[in-house]
């Protein structure tokens, strides 16, 4: 709750100039308690306009509200963003910029030295590559739904470049809605505003374009990041210097971390805590930070509804209070400890995790969890297990003389997304877990399903494909999703992953395919936690395509500036000498 003290009027000081080093200047708005200070002190540094962040939609937190809580908060526009002026490079001045502003927010007279940094996504992005410069004064950090690697896990995963995410994000968010100040520092003509507004609406149109790398709904004028993505498909220099999985000796203060199950950024959520745990620069950053991952995707936080599930209210706000907890985080580790009201991140369990199919919040000590049984459910079929119709079988017995699964790889005919873990457009690509019984119906997907189970069989930790396969093609993509099959028939998605088969190797190495050849993929598929009841099925999609999730592979190892397109056969082994397998962790129950 607020601090009784703190029952009163809020003063506000907007576009506050914060000097930088190298002489720029960036704006900020000031909220701050009218009660006497020093205050313990809040900063968000944002992409999406500060003037619209009072609110907790993109920060995660209402500045008003944490007024009102006894904190001073300061909202600032990254450089190169509506009112802030400079050039705006994803990631680039955000590490600098940001040790800066921590480091201005401490010195002045309303402040108590100690900052804490919260917000989502990129308002997390903004926390991490600050903290990794090793500011003296950021006390603690709250990012939410947010990465540790701006290259695997943001703008590419297993190889393949994150096409929905990345086109989608630039469009809308990153030029449509910063239109004044490109339309400023471009000197664009007014009506320029309509046609990046028209873009947004024409999304469809700008995945399927070909090549990527001269795409008509995003200019380069106006997103030359976007483009310099493109540039860097492997794991290079470009990508090292922002990756925060290097960095985490350098970061002192402890992190809370909120993700959800259905995030696109679940991969980060879970390697920033584990990363911290367990090589943090202090021991506060060790045995401090925390974990919570709920039933959510990357918008959906704190809500019972995600997807086609709803959770119940146990999943939402009124079930567990985002809010208060991250007030209640910045209380321990901002205020006198006499004066806390909270005591979050000081003893009591470190990981706390929503199980669906049971709909519980439950704590834990560590992940991956000590008492999972590390289970395979090994790939089995008489080599027909082609769509939900076929004959594919998921069994913990070891295959024996078993014949492979083919299948036929169009890249202009891809399977299409449905679902899961991604942003940042609803309309054209709803996230969360969706039923993919009627996809299920293309030749070019395998499926593999155990029986309809006995008992209720929970699956809690990181999963995995170990997959032998060969294409026709010097490179393809193999994809792999986890589903939970109901009695109805109905097919919801629970994670998914994918590998490029040039990056098979590692996201550094890039090796193109020997075609007809077996090749090992081992896919990521990141985490979950979920409980298949009883009569549910445990079930197993294969394919190479997840569109436009991923961007399409077309074949033939070129790269992203060729619209040359081969149809590739595509072949997954499953015998006693080339086994594949999908590896769960299953929790005793």
């Amino acid at each position: 709750m607020p601090d009784a003290a703190a029952q009163s009027r809020s003063t506000v000081q907007f576009n506050v100039s914060v000097p930088m080093r190298d002489g720029a200047t960036l704006p900020a708005d000031v909220y701050l308690p009218d009660i006497p200070g020093p205050h313990p002190t809040l900063l968000t540094r944002t992409p999406y306009d500060k003037s619209g962040l009072t609110g907790p939609r993109f920060s995660g937190l209402d500045a008003l509200t944490a007024t009102q809580h006894g904190f001073a908060v300061v909202v600032q526009d990254v450089r190169g963003r509506h009112n802030a002026n400079g050039e705006f490079i994803t990631f680039k001045h955000e590490s600098s910029d940001g040790y800066d502003a921590i480091e201005w927010a401490a010195k002045q007279n309303w402040s108590n030295g100690r900052i804490g940094t919260y917000g989502a996504s990129y308002l997390g992005a903004t926390q991490w590559l600050a903290a990794k410069a090793s500011p003296p004064h950021l006390a603690a950090l709250a990012p939410r739904v947010t990465a540790s690697d701006y290259h695997e896990g943001w703008t590419y995963q297993g190889g393949a470049f994150s096409l929905g995410f990345n086109i989608s994000w630039s469009l809308a968010a990153l030029t449509a809605r910063n239109h004044r100040q490109l339309t400023r520092s471009l000197d664009l003509p007014p009506e320029r505003f309509a046609t990046m507004r028209d873009a947004v609406d024409d999304t469809d149109k700008a995945f399927a374009h070909l090549p990527l790398t001269d795409n008509p709904w995003l200019p380069k004028e106006l997103a030359p990041y976007y483009y310099e993505w493109l540039q860097h498909p492997a794991l290079d220099d470009y990508w090292q210097q922002y990756r925060i999985e290097n960095s985490y000796a350098n970061i002192t203060a402890p992190a809370l971390n909120i993700g959800g199950w259905f995030d696109i950024f679940l991969l980060g959520t879970i390697r920033n805590f584990m990363g911290l745990r367990n090589e943090g620069g202090s021991k506060a950053a060790r045995s401090g930070s925390r974990l919570l991952i709920g039933p959510w995707s990357h918008t959906t936080l704190g809500q019972n509804q995600t997807g086609a599930t709803d959770y119940g209210m146990i999943a939402s706000q009124l079930g567990l209070d985002l809010d208060e907890l991250t007030f209640n985080w910045f209380d321990r580790w901002l205020k006198d400890p006499v004066s806390g009201n909270g005591n979050s991140g000081d003893g009591g369990a470190p990981i706390t995790i929503f199980v669906m199919g049971e709909n519980v919040w439950r704590d834990e000590n560590e992940w991956p969890l000590s008492r999972a049984t590390h289970t395979r459910f090994y790939l089995h079929s008489d080599g027909r297990a082609n769509s939900r119709n076929g004959d594919g079988v998921l069994s913990t017995e070891p295959p024996a003389g078993e014949q492979p699964d083919q299948f036929t790889y169009d890249p202009m005919d891809p399977v299409p997304t449905k679902g899961g873990p991604l942003c940042c457009s609803p309309t054209f690509m709803p996230s969360g877990p969706q039923d993919h019984s009627t996809k299920e119906e293309r030749p070019d997907v395998l499926v593999y399903s155990t029986p309809p189970l006995e008992r209720d069989v929970e699956v809690t930790g990181p999963v995995r494909l170990v997959l032998r396969a060969a294409s026709s093609a010097v490179d393809t993509d193999f994809t792999a999703m986890l589903l939970d099959v109901g009695p109805c028939g109905c097919a919801l998605n629970l994670c998914d992953g994918i590998l490029r088969g040039r990056y098979r190797n590692g996201p550094a190495a890039e090796e193109l395919l020997a075609p007809g050849e077996p090749a090992l993929f081992e896919i990521d598929l990141v985490a979950t936690s979920n409980v298949f009841k009883k009569g549910h099925s445990i079930r197993l999609e294969i394919s190479s395509s997840n569109f436009p999730r991923f961007d399409r592979n077309l074949n033939t190892g070129g790269g992203f500036e060729s619209d040359e397109v081969v149809v590739a056969t595509n072949t997954v082994f499953h015998s006693s000498e080339m086994p594949s397998y999908l590896e769960l962790d299953i929790i005793p129950r």
